[in-house]
C-alpha cells in the first residue's frame, strides 16, 4: 500500500538535486513550476479545485475503478451536494502506479513501489461495487455484472481500461511472459518478470555473446505509445552501464512508419535512436512466436512498383506484405489492445470506421459524451478518441468529463472542452527523460520553458521523483 510523506519526498528529491549542485527552489524555476506545485503545496492545488456543489440528483455508475474510474469519482463527489454514485471495479489494486512497471522492468523500482489499495483512495461517498461488468445496455439504463446481477443507472460513466491481447499473436500468451526469454511491461506482474530477463540478456553479452534484443509495436492503438521505446532505452542503459553495450544489437520493429506521430518528437528520436546504435525496421507487425526457436515472425507491409499510370503519370504502387523471421535472445512484446470484450460487444462501441476495430467507446473528442447516448461519457484508455491514452491525459480528461456530466445532469449543454493533451515522459537512459507533450494540433504544447525535444535531468526527477505522488494524492484525489 501506498503511504507516501510528501515531506520525506521533498526530502529524497533534496538529496538527489543536491548531488547536481542545485536547490529544489531552483530546480521548479528552471522547470517552470506548473505541474510539481502540488508535491510542494498540496493544499494550495486542493483549493485550486475546490469546486461550488450543484444540488442536482442522479443515479452515477462509473465501470471502471482505474486512475479515470477513481478520479472522476473524488471530483464529483466533491462537486455534488448529494452524489448517488457507485463504482464498479472488481480489482483491490485498481488504483496501482502503472507508469511504474516501466521503471520496474529496467531494475529502478521494485514491485512494491507502485501498489496502491483502491480502498484507499476510492472517496468514502461513493458505494464500491467489487465486481464486473459483463454487459451494457444503455438503451435500458442498466448494465449486468458477473455477482450482483442487473444494475440500473441514470448516467453512466465508462472507465474500464483496455484489455491486452496477447494471444492474438500467435504462439503467444499472457502466461508466458516472464517465461522463455519474453518479457513485457503492461501488467506488473509481466513487468516484475521482466527485470531478470534484462539482466540474464545484460549478462550474456557481458560474457562476449553477442546477443540480439527484439522490441515489439503492434498494429492497434496502445496506452502509452512512448512505452516500447522507454524499456528499449533502458535496457541500452543498462549494457552500457555493464560495459557489454558492443556485444549486443537493439533492434525495434514498430508496425507503423514513424517513431511518433508529432514529428519534431520522431526527428528527436531518431537522433537518439542515431547516437545510442538502436536500429529500427518500420513497418514490422509481430504476428507469431516460436518459443522453442526462440524466432519472432513479423508481417512486413511494403508497396511494390507495378503498372505505369499514363493519366496520373506515375507507377501504380500494389501493397505487399511478407513475412519476416527474427531471431532473439531477448523479446519485449507489446501486445496488441483493445477495449474490453463487454464492451466492444455493447451498443456504446463505434459502430463504424476503423475504430470500431477496436471497440472502443464511440464518444464526441471534445466533450467526452458518448455520440448516441447523451447520459454516458468516457474517459481514459477505452476512450475512441484520436489520442489520449495516458496518465497526463486522463489528468485533464476527468476534470472536463465531470463538469460535463454535470451539465447534462442539470439540463444543459456540455460546457468542458477536452483538448485533447497528451504526455509521454519518454525516458532515454537512467537519468534524462524527453518530456513529449502534445494535442489535437499534433504539435508541442510544452507545458515549461524549455525546449520540449531535449532529454533532460530534471524531467527524470519529475519522472521519478514527482510524478506518482502527484497521481496517489492529486489526481487521484480528484484535486490535481
Amino acid at each position: 500500500m501506498v503511504e507516501e510523506n510528501v515531506d520525506q519526498l521533498c526530502e529524497q528529491l533534496d538529496r538527489e538535486l543536491g548531488k547536481r549542485g542545485i536547490s529544489r527552489r531552483d530546480a521548479l524555476k528552471l522547470a517552470g513550476v506548473g505541474t510539481a506545485s502540488f508535491l510542494l503545496n498540496p493544499s494550495s492545488a486542493t483549493a485550486a479545485t475546490k469546486a461550488v456543489a450543484s444540488d442536482i440528483k442522479g443515479k452515477i455508475i462509473i465501470v471502471g475503478g482505474g486512475a479515470a474510474g477513481c478520479s472522476i469519482a473524488s471530483l464529483l463527489v466533491k462537486k455534488l451536494s448529494n452524489p448517488d454514485i457507485t463504482v464498479i471495479e472488481p480489482n483491490p489494486n485498481s488504483v496501482s502506479y502503472q507508469p511504474g512497471q516501466t521503471l520496474i522492468a529496467a531494475g529502478v523500482w521494485s514491485p512494491e513501489d507502485i501498489v496502491g489499495e483502491s480502498k484507499d483512495f476510492f472517496p468514502s461517498e461513493a458505494k464500491w461495487l467489487q465486481d464486473s461488468v459483463t454487459e451494457f445496455d444503455p438503451d435500458h439504463n442498466k448494465v449486468m455484472t458477473a455477482k450482483n446481477g442487473e444494475v440500473k443507472y441514470d448516467f453512466l460513466v465508462v472507465a474500464t481500461g483496455l484489455q491486452l491481447n496477447y494471444d492474438a499473436v500467435d504462439g503467444l500468451s499472457r502466461d508466458l511472459i516472464g517465461t522463455n526469454d519474453i518479457g513485457s511491461i503492461y501488467f506488473a506482474k509481466g513487468a516484475a518478470m521482466t527485470w531478470p530477463l534484462i539482466q540474464k540478456f545484460v549478462a550474456d553479452a557481458k560474457s562476449n555473446k553477442k546477443v540480439e534484443g527484439v522490441f515489439t509495436h503492434p498494429n492497434t492503438p496502445i496506452k502509452c505509445g512512448g512505452a516500447p521505446k522507454k524499456i528499449m532505452y533502458l535496457t541500452n542503459a543498462r549494457l552500457k552501464e555493464a560495459g557489454a553495450r558492443q556485444n549486443a544489437n537493439l533492434t525495434f520493429y514498430p508496425n507503423g512508419g514513424k517513431m511518433f506521430g508529432v514529428p519534431e518528437y520522431h526527428e528527436a528520436i531518431v537522433k537518439q535512436f542515431e547516437a545510442r546504435d538502436m536500429k529500427w525496421h518500420y513497418k514490422h507487425n509481430l504476428v507469431a512466436v516460436d518459443v522453442d526457436k526462440k524466432v519472432a515472425t513479423f508481417d512486413n507491409h511494403y508497396l511494390e512498383k507495378g503498372e505505369w499510370d499514363e493519366d496520373l503519370e506515375e507507377y501504380d504502387m500494389i501493397p505487399q506484405v511478407r513475412q519476416v523471421k527474427v531471431p532473439y535472445d531477448f523479446l519485449h512484446v507489446t501486445p496488441p489492445m483493445s477495449a474490453p470484450d463487454a464492451v466492444k460487444a455493447s451498443p456504446l462501441s463505434w459502430q463504424r470506421g476503423s475504430a470500431s476495430i477496436g471497440g472502443w467507446v464511440e464518444l464526441n473528442k471534445e466533450t467526452l459524451q458518448h455520440t448516441r447516448y447523451a447520459n454516458v461519457f468516457g474517459l481514459g484508455d477505452v476512450a475512441g478518441i484520436p489520442m489520449g491514452k495516458t496518465g497526463g491525459s486522463v489528468r485533464k480528461q476527468y476534470t472536463v468529463a465531470a463538469q460535463n456530466l454535470i451539465d447534462v445532469m442539470e439540463g444543459k449543454s456540455p460546457s468542458q472542452k477536452y483538448g485533447g493533451y497528451t504526455v509521454c515522459p519518454l525516458i532515454t537512459d537512467i537519468g534524462t527523460v524527453m518530456l513529449a507533450e502534445f494535442d489535437w494540433s499534433g504539435k508541442p504544447t510544452p507545458s515549461f520553458p524549455l525546449d520540449p525535444t531535449k532529454e533532460r535531468w530534471i524531467w527524470w526527477i519529475l519522472k521519478v521523483y514527482m510524478l506518482k505522488p502527484m497521481y496517489f494524492y492529486g489526481m487521484l484525489k480528484g484535486r490535481a
